[in-house]
């Protein structure tokens, strides 16, 4: 009886409450039956108007016990409901504390990064732009010819060396500002086609000795833009100077500008390089990284040139993207708004 009683007092699948229901008031229905059946036995009171009584008082007893029986099993159905979604709550805030907590340890880690970058590259530029100074002394013999022919040599490895590892401090100095939030833009009318000319005039040279044909196609009449001009040309140098770095001998480098379909003007840098895999443009992009095909190349390269491009763009309203193809070459587009255009000129 008891634990009858407890099976039909447990919270039955929302699938089975008719049918459940159904059977609870016909167990009670019989119940009741058999219990005053045998009262009215007992007592020889059974007369056929008795019997009519005695069912609507066992049909009565039923129905009050189904009643009881379904708002209890309503009742702790909604509390299982509300315990459920209690639990589910707790843990959805549970994770998302764990994931808060996660991402703001990161980005605590990488602005301690950039700062320590920042601080460390300051302290390195000053005694390098010392030996920068005294090796060009000495290649210069400022001071009378050497003695040993090997010194100027030396001086002239030295001069070499030292520029190249004070380009590469820079690079981290505007990347550490850049993902600091320190990067200040100095904001002028500025010609993209004008700072490409001159870049490409500091390229010609090198693009020559490795025989590489540059092409540059620029729109007729394109209004100057609202921009910091070092930024800008730093983006047009970097792209070019990656361009000619990664184009085999005998190949083409490419550069466009010109408007966009929602009125800004792009840069567009096209080379016949080995290419990029697609599922490494995102390293590519990331600070320090470089794509397998660059690592088989053995060229040198810090991995700081596309971030750099990407984080001024991103700082004038623009966007940048890499479009590549592996064996084929890649084209890097920088996008700048159409709030950047100087009207009025």
């Amino acid at each position: 009886m008891s634990s009858a009683f407890g099976e039909m007092t447990v919270p039955f699948p929302r699938g089975q409450k008719g049918r459940r229901f159904g059977s609870s008031l016909l167990i009670f229905f019989l119940i009741a039956v058999l219990i005053l059946g045998v009262a009215f036995g007992l007592s020889n009171w059974i007369a056929l108007p008795a019997v009519w009584g005695w069912l609507a008082v066992a049909g009565g007893i039923s129905i009050l016990c189904g009643l009881f029986i379904l708002l209890h099993r309503n009742r702790a159905a909604e509390e299982t409901r509300l315990a459920d979604q209690a639990r589910l709550i707790a843990e959805l805030e549970r994770a998302k504390a764990q994931s808060d907590e996660a991402r703001w340890r990161a980005e605590e880690a990488s602005l301690a990064k950039s700062r320590f970058l920042a601080a460390m590259s300051h302290e390195l530029r000053t005694p390098l732009n010392v030996i920068l100074g005294f090796s060009e002394v000495l290649r210069s013999e400022i001071f009378g010819p050497h003695h040993v022919p090997a010194y100027k040599d030396y001086a002239n490895d030295i001069h070499s060396s030292g520029t190249h590892l004070l380009e590469l401090i820079n690079e981290i100095v505007d990347l550490s500002r850049i993902e600091a939030g320190r990067h200040e833009l100095r904001e002028e009318a500025v010609s993209l086609v004008t700072i490409a000319e001159d870049c490409l005039r500091l390229l010609t040279l090198r693009a020559k000795s490795r025989n590489l044909t540059i092409e540059a196609k620029f729109e007729p009449s394109l209004p100057n833009l609202w921009a910091d001009e070092r930024a800008m040309r730093q983006v047009v140098l970097n792209l070019l100077n990656n361009a000619v770095k990664f184009t085999p001998p005998g190949g083409s480098v490419q550069i466009k500008i010109g408007w966009t379909a929602t009125g800004g003007q792009y840069i567009s840098v096209k080379d016949t390089g080995p290419g990029i895999p697609a599922e490494e443009i995102p390293l590519v992009l990331s600070s320090f990284g470089r794509g397998s095909l660059a690592e088989k190349s053995a060229v040198e390269g810090s991995g700081l040139g596309l971030p750099i491009v990407k984080g001024l763009t991103e700082l004038h309203g623009g966007s940048f993207s890499l479009k590549s193809q592996v064996q084929v070459g890649t084209e890097a587009i920088v996008v700048l708004p159409a709030a950047r255009i100087v009207t009025g000129e």
